[in-house]
């Protein structure tokens, strides 16, 4: 689209000053010191888009489904990236800490907000609980630790990160750099190693690395499409966190400069990092030398005789790890707050310090993530995989809520009760359905997948109920603050 037709298509959605809804003003808002800058929200982007679905989960996920695992994560980068891009159009509508939850409450309604922060919550509260069941187990790794039992490890993991988020949102940030910086910095130098190793040809455990090592092993579906249809899951999870840039927002010096520039970044580094570094490894070693439960990364860098490799990583992905449960902690406490200022939240949660920080909120998430160290003292081999599926089903309906949130903003522009932003989610609305499609295509394939996929699905009703006697628990309070 030209800059004309732009300019034109933006004058006809302008609203007359007679019509346009007056600006909605979320209490939650209040209070917040602007502290992140470009840098940090930069990072946080990379960050969210970067976890250990790449660097640990991979691994399976390749010998399961061959090679044909790049096209899952293109797939789901794409519509990670379009998620993430509809509510970058939102948050210059109206930046705000409470995000897609304060966007629910402006455009769904209060019980369009209530079901978007306790799936968020829930999303949270279960990968905080995986998260520090992987520091744990991580940290196993090494010797000197195998003697520390494995809830300890989570609990101290806990505590540091709870306390890193207890002093400023500066210190947040800072935390989330660096771990950005470690994540990516892995990344990068493993890729310089294996392009060095695919052009020079430089045998890896007796196979010649090249295209050849995809075509003469199966091809790109080596078992079929299905296999890389019942991935789909397991991918989406990896990309969990991208929607965190929307609510450092509330946080942001000049966010109408910043947002922009680092959620379009997000498109290419998901096609660099996640769909490149699987071609690359599908070309380094055949997919069946890849095995769940290590990273892909070390299978490479152990057969060619890198010291040390595994300790390496595994550092990165104790750090992929951390970084899962900073971010959680922090998105959580802003959520809760917008949450708790309309009613819908224990009162509690609304509190903020003296350095501005919603101490309130993040002490719920961490007293949840507390009960996953319980669940690490009484069933250590097997917390990762009760809390995963239903971390993946709070993601699935907080994207889909932010799509909604779009399509009802999308519906008020065309009516001239708002106006968009020039920075906008292409396609509108065809693109907020096909992807509110993909994401119950994702819930199909989870029944389809059988195991604790299927499980998790069937505790949907049980859920839904639970949202319901919760929403008249509180719709007298919420009422009432209106």
């Amino acid at each position: 689209m030209s800059e004309q037709s732009l300019r034109q298509d933006e004058r006809r959605q302008e609203p007359h000053p007679k019509t346009q809804s007056p600006a909605h003003v979320d209490a939650g808002d209040a209070g917040y010191s602007k502290s992140l800058k470009a840098r940090h929200v930069n990072m946080i982007a990379i960050g969210g888009a970067i976890g250990t679905g790449l660097f640990l989960g991979a691994g399976g996920r390749l010998h399961n489904a061959g090679p044909s695992l790049f096209i899952a994560y293109a797939v789901c980068g794409v519509f990670a990236f379009l998620v993430v891009r509809a509510l970058g159009e939102l948050v210059l509508h109206r930046p705000s800490s409470g995000a897609f939850v304060s966007y629910a409450r402006e455009f769904l309604g209060e019980k369009g907000a209530f079901v978007a922060g306790w799936m968020y919550f829930l999303n949270w509260a279960t990968t905080g609980i995986a998260d520090i069941t992987a520091v744990a187990t991580y940290t196993h790794y090494w010797g000197m630790f195998t003697d520390i039992p494995q809830w300890v490890i989570a609990l101290i993991a806990l505590a540091v990160v709870l306390a890193v988020n207890l002093i400023s949102v500066k210190f947040f940030g800072e935390m989330e750099f660096w771990f950005a910086i470690i994540k990516v910095g892995a990344l990068v130098t493993f890729m310089a190693i294996g392009i060095f190793l695919l052009v020079t040809r430089h045998p890896i455990d007796g196979n010649t690395p090249g295209p050849g090592m995809i075509f003469d092993h199966g091809g790109v579906f080596p078992h079929g499409v299905l296999p890389m249809l019942l991935v789909v899951q397991g991918v989406v999870f990896a990309y969990a966190s991208v929607e965190l840039v929307g609510v450092a927002a509330g946080e942001t010096e000049n966010p109408e400069k910043i947002m922009p520039k680092a959620i379009n970044s997000i498109m290419w580094r998901v096609a660099l990092f996640y769909v490149g570094s699987v071609v690359l490894l599908s070309m380094l070693m055949p997919y069946t030398s890849y095995a769940d439960g290590q990273s892909p990364f070390v299978t490479v860098l152990s057969n060619i005789g890198v010291p040390s490799a595994g300790a390496v990583m595994n550092l990165v992905v104790l750090t992929a790890a951390m970084s899962s449960l900073n971010s959680g902690l922090y998105s959580t406490g802003r959520i809760l707050r917008s949450m708790a200022k309309s009613g819908s939240a224990p009162r509690f949660t609304g509190v903020m310090s003296r350095t501005h920080v919603p101490y309130g909120g993040i002490l719920l998430t961490a007293f949840f993530c507390v009960l996953g160290v319980v669940l690490n003292y009484a069933a250590p081999s097997k917390a990762f995989e009760i809390v995963l599926n239903f971390a993946a089903i709070g993601i699935l309906s907080t994207w889909a809520m932010i799509m909604l949130c779009h399509l009802v903003f999308w519906r008020k522009a065309k009516a001239g009760l708002v106006r968009r932003p020039g920075y906008r989610l292409p396609g509108s609305p065809f693109t907020e359905i096909i992807t509110i499609a993909f994401l119950t295509s994702v819930l199909i394939l989870m029944w389809a997948d059988g195991g604790p996929s299927r499980l998790t699905v069937m505790a949907l009703p049980a859920i839904v109920l639970a949202l319901v006697l919760g929403w008249f628990g509180v719709r007298g309070r919420v009422n009432g603050r209106r």
